[in-house]
């Protein structure tokens, strides 16, 4: 294991940015945000949130890597909440509200008309969203179960669909290799397609370890996620993926990754199912941990960004030298990635790797195209703009 401890951004302090842009802090002070979302009006919703902690510790092993990990800052406590961040064009300043609170590890957030629904670790919750307001006082509805046993992996991921009569949730799998049984996988490591209409849900693509991020690109009409791959099989093996997903597909957890490569730990052995198993579209990198992911047409931050996808790096916690912990830029042609991750954002950490000032997540462009940046070490909203 190699983890930096938490030391966080001194007064002044920035990432760094690629030429051509600058940075700037919007909101600082907040309890782990992990996910940005633009309203339609200019406002933008920040959830913070971490694991709700239920898992249970079962060996020495996790115990040990449990604390080593925590003092990188990654596992401090979340706001359960999300605040509100209105713009003042007058003076460039953005001001937080309390928009909402009581929430149970939530991640996913979208806005369909005027409903606003939030994925809590355990179940989507629909709320009436009125634009302008600061805070939504009316209680939510009950509007779709999601699994949560163990929650080795706790996020809910969410897109919805371009006509707003689908949402897309990502679920990760309850273990690194079904180490805890198959019996607690139910409705895990796959993307949930659930009607808008009814609430009523069903798999729409399985075998997805950790779809961490899930993006419908309206150019081709393609849905595409990020997902995060097992660990303690390598520094360099098994690398984190972008891909796009195919309706009913298989993606080899646990018995398979990237494509076919059959993982000897699965027990008990598929063969069957590996045959099934869809190789990716593309490799992000071994153990950079993608969590934020934004498709992007269009030159609001600069024309170089206008046709791909951004990524967020949460970071490694298992290789030297590290990997990850910063936002790359991936491009897309006709459709597809290509090339090599561009970086966008860096300087997260110190150089001796030693020290954490931050680590990038959710992601999100504002009404003026400006890209955003939830930073759940550093506490804070960084926002990108050209110079």
């Amino acid at each position: 294991m190699q983890v930096p401890r938490y030391q966080g951004w001194a007064e002044g302090q920035t990432p760094t940015v690629a030429p051509g842009l600058k940075i700037e802090k919007i909101a600082g002070d907040l309890k782990h945000p992990r996910q940005v979302f633009a309203l339609p009006n200019g406002d933008v919703l920040v959830v913070e949130s971490n694991s709700p902690g239920i898992e249970h510790v079962e060996t020495p092993k996790a115990l040990i890597a449990g604390y080593v990990k925590g003092r990188s800052g990654k596992a401090s406590k979340g706001g359960n909440r999300i605040t509100l961040l209105r713009p003042d064009p007058a003076t460039g300043k953005w001001t937080p509200h309390v928009f909402l609170e009581h929430l149970n590890s939530p991640f996913g957030v979208q806005l369909i008309g005027d409903s606003l629904y939030v994925a809590n670790t355990d179940a989507i919750v629909k709320y009436p969203y009125v634009p302008g307001e600061t805070r939504i006082a009316a209680p939510g509805t009950m509007f779709a179960d999601l699994p949560d046993t163990i929650q080795h992996h706790w996020t809910k991921s969410l897109a919805a669909n371009p006509d707003g009569t689908r949402l897309y949730v990502g679920v990760g799998s309850n273990s690194n290799i079904g180490e805890h049984g198959l019996e607690v996988e139910y409705r895990r490591a796959n993307i949930l397609e659930v009607d808008v209409a009814t609430g009523a849900s069903r798999i729409y693509a399985s075998g997805l370890r950790n779809p961490t991020g899930v993006q419908w690109d309206a150019q081709t009409g393609k849905l595409w996620t990020i997902v995060n791959e097992r660990d303690e099989i390598g520094a360099d093996l098994v690398p984190d993926y972008l891909t796009s997903v195919k309706e009913g597909a298989f993606y080899g957890w646990p018995y398979s990754y990237y494509g076919q490569h059959v993982d000897r730990r699965a027990m008990p052995q598929r063969p069957d199912l590996v045959a099934k198993a869809i190789v990716p579209d593309y490799a992000i990198g071994s153990h950079v941990a993608p969590l934020g992911f934004l498709i992007v047409h269009g030159d609001g931050l600069a024309a170089k960004y206008a046709n791909g996808a951004f990524i967020s790096e949460h970071g490694s916690w298992d290789r030297s030298p590290l990997s990850g912990y910063e936002v790359v830029f991936v491009r897309f042609e006709d459709g597809k990635p290509v090339g090599r991750p561009e970086t966008v954002v860096s300087g997260f950490y110190s150089k001796d790797e030693s020290r954490l000032h931050g680590a990038p997540v959710g992601l999100a462009l504002d009404k003026s195209g400006a890209l955003l940046i939830a930073d759940d070490v550093g506490n804070a909203v960084w926002r990108v703009t050209k110079e």
